[in-house]
């Protein structure tokens, strides 16, 4: 994690240096705005984490393995692309909820499955997609990326069998 920190540092500093150059106070504006993010989103990161780091005390390795370890197999990837795609949140709650898991046994194969199911599928949001797109282009957007997840979990398992990524 220390890379992409510093990264992220020298790209702040860059980005708060160019808005400083601009004039006009707009370095201290993205700053305040920056503030007011953090603020709102401290909670949530929080919280998700408490959840991440609560997993491996509350979950049982064995349950974790039958459900959605090595030993899952396909079961196990499908319980992660339709566990992802009913996954309300973004990132900050999915993200710390999948490293967890992997910390305490689930497959590389199940974990790629959820992400890619909360991405592609994120059923949360089929109201307002409904509502904006209709009900006839969800079912084909659905109908069509459905199947990427468990692919995508099945391709992780096959090239990275067994692997411990955290």
């Amino acid at each position: 994690m220390l890379i992409p920190t510093i990264v992220m540092g020298v790209l702040a500093i860059v980005f708060v240096f160019l808005a400083y150059q601009k004039g006009g106070g707009v370095h201290i504006l993205g700053l305040k705005a920056a503030g007011t993010m953090l603020i709102e989103l401290a909670p949530l990161l929080i919280f998700a984490f408490i959840i991440a780091g609560m997993i491996p005390f509350l979950v049982p390795k064995e349950i974790i393995s039958g459900w959605i370890g090595v030993e899952s197999g396909f079961r196990g990837i499908l319980i992660g692309t339709v566990v992802g795609g009913l996954m309300p949140g973004g990132p900050y709650v999915s993200l710390p909820l999948a490293a967890g898991f992997l910390r305490v046994g689930a497959s590389v194969g199940t974990m790629v499955a959820f992400i890619t199911g909360w991405s592609l599928l994120a059923f949360s949001r089929l109201p307002l997609e409904v509502g904006i797109l209709g009900w006839k282009f969800t079912l084909i957007r659905l109908g069509c990326t459905f199947f990427f997840a468990p692919i995508a979990g099945l391709i992780a398992n096959k090239l990275f069998p067994g692997a411990s990524v955290i």
